[in-house]
This record gives C-alpha cells, structure tokens and sequence, in this order.
C-alpha cells in the first residue's frame, strides 16, 4: 500500500527538523521545548489521523485515530501556552507519551498476529516506536523538576544543568532516533512494496 510508507516518513520530517533545531539551539529553556513538542506533536498526530481515515473500520482504526488526536490536542496545548514553565511541559510531555505509546505498542503487539508480510513489518515499527516513547515518559517522569548541577563548559564559562536543559535534550535525542528510524522504515516498506523484476515483466 502506498500510505504503509509514506504515512512514517511523513511522522519523520517533523522529527528529524526539530531534532536539529534543537542540537543547535543555545537555548533549552521550557519555552523551547512546548515550542518543539507542540509542533511535533499536532504535525504528527495530524498524519496518524489522515491516514488512519483511509484505514478499514475496525478496532486498529480507531485507537489510530485516538493517538491521532490526542497528539493534535497535546500539540495544540503546548502551541496555546508556551510560556507554561516546565511543570507544564513535563506535564503535556509524559501524559502525551505514556498514552500514545501505550497504543503504538499495543497495535505493534496486535499486528503481529497478521499472516500478512506487510502487517508483520509496520508491526515492528510500532513496537520500536512506541517503546520509545514510553521511555520518554518514564525519564521525563523519573527526573527531578529542581534538578541543578553546575558545571564549568569547554569554553570555562560556569553553567547549569537543569531539569529543562536535560528535557529539551532528550526531546531532540528522541525525535532523532525517532525520525531516523521511521525515514528506514519508510524506505523499506517501499521496496518491499516495489514490484520484482520478474512481476514487472509478467
């Protein structure tokens, strides 16, 4: 099916764009990040509602749509209230993450169940995309919102590191991985779609 691939690469170019916005952004402040994650997060839950629209009707379709649109709401709420701090961010962040990789990870499990090449595959991608997520949460969970460490950087000016920097960091460092692993993912539902040369000559 043409929408089995391009659906993650279309999740991708959001990812990838905002894993380098945030590698060569000097500021990580929690501004920042509700920037970055909202956009992420309304760009890629759109994608999964289009092409989960296109999808037969069933139980796959519908918890689609649900991830879907709860990254179109979580978006929308960072977008809405930037200047919302970190609590905010933590808050939108793991709440986003634990509920849509929660259902990323259970339709991966549930594919896996398919007789179809096709299923088997995406269901891989699902399991790997939605247990990172699921990691996402529990670190932005597990880290102290007060957390401070001083350090002096390469260049001897003394900083901190803060709980936000650390969130920011880690929101690029995950929509790297992410956007890197769905562009292969992409790619190889591609060519496993493209024809044989022996099917194009019949």
């Amino acid at each position: 099916m043409v929408s089995s691939w391009i659906a993650p690469l279309l999740r991708a170019v959001p990812a990838i764009a905002l894993a380098v916005v945030v590698t060569f952004s000097a500021d990580h402040s929690a501004t920042l990040g509700l920037v970055t994650f909202g956009a992420f997060a309304a760009a890629s839950g759109a994608v999964i509602v289009v092409f989960a629209l296109r999808q037969e009707a069933g139980l796959a379709r519908n918890l689609q749509l649900v991830q879907g649109a709860l990254g179109v709401v979580a978006g929308a709420a960072a977008l809405a209230v930037t200047g919302g701090g970190l609590s905010y961010l933590v808050f939108l962040v793991s709440t986003w993450a634990v509920a849509t990789g929660f259902i990323e990870l259970y339709l991966g499990l549930r594919a896996r169940r398919s007789t179809s090449a096709d299923t088997k595959a995406i269901s891989r991608d699902l399991i790997f995309a939605g247990a990172l997520t699921v990691v996402l949460a529990i670190i932005v969970l597990v880290l102290p919102p007060d957390f401070s460490q001083p350090f002096t950087g390469p260049d001897g000016v003394a900083r901190d590191l803060t709980a936000s920097v650390i969130i920011v960091g880690l929101l690029g460092a995950y929509w790297a991985v992410l956007g890197v692993f769905l562009v292969i993912a992409a790619l190889s539902l591609k060519w496993a779609d493209a024809p044989t040369p022996a099917e194009t000559k019949a």
